[in-house]
């Protein structure tokens, strides 16, 4: 599997229906000088005016955001905010005890990881896309195909992490 490949399964396993997110991470990794041209207001909000390795990865932060697909939140984000943005995510799971989440008193990636275990045995995982920031890029995504975010991710040249394991 080539790095493309792997980049497009990502985006396929994150947004199965919606193509365009795979178009724009592969559109990012194939020329990346037009996607910093395309897409230069956007990427001007992250710091990036232009190609470097993440971009392929950026890209397809930003086009599951677009479709409510996945939720950045700061390294030291309340857990009241961050179980709302999960909950708004069109991947979330019903019968979540979002509200009981969303009083814990945890630093975030404390949170991320009590929050992680708990959606697990519903059958969802909650994984991060490491973008290399002080941020978390947070996906639902079925339990059972977690591992293929984490092993896709990886043959991408990208780092995919589940919590609560």
């Amino acid at each position: 599997m080539t790095a493309r490949d792997a980049l497009v399964a990502v985006a396929t396993l994150l947004a199965p229906e919606i193509p365009q997110v795979s178009r724009n991470a592969a559109a990012a990794l194939d020329d990346p000088a037009a996607y910093v041209a395309e897409h230069a207001d956007r990427l001007d909000d992250r710091g990036i005016d232009e190609p470097f390795p993440l971009l392929p990865w950026i890209a397809l932060v930003d086009a599951l955001t677009d479709h409510d697909l996945l939720a950045e939140v700061d390294w030291k984000e309340a857990a009241d905010e961050i179980a709302g943005r999960l909950r708004a995510l069109h991947s979330a799971p019903a019968g979540v005890a979002w509200q009981e989440l969303a009083e814990s008193e945890l630093p975030t990636y404390e949170f991320l990881e009590l929050a992680g275990g708990r959606l697990l045995g519903t059958g969802t995982a909650l994984a991060v896309l490491d973008i290399e920031s002080d941020c978390y890029p947070l996906v639902l995504l079925p339990a059972t195909r977690a591992d293929d975010l984490v092993t896709a991710a990886k043959a991408a040249g990208f780092a995919a992490e589940v919590f609560g394991r």
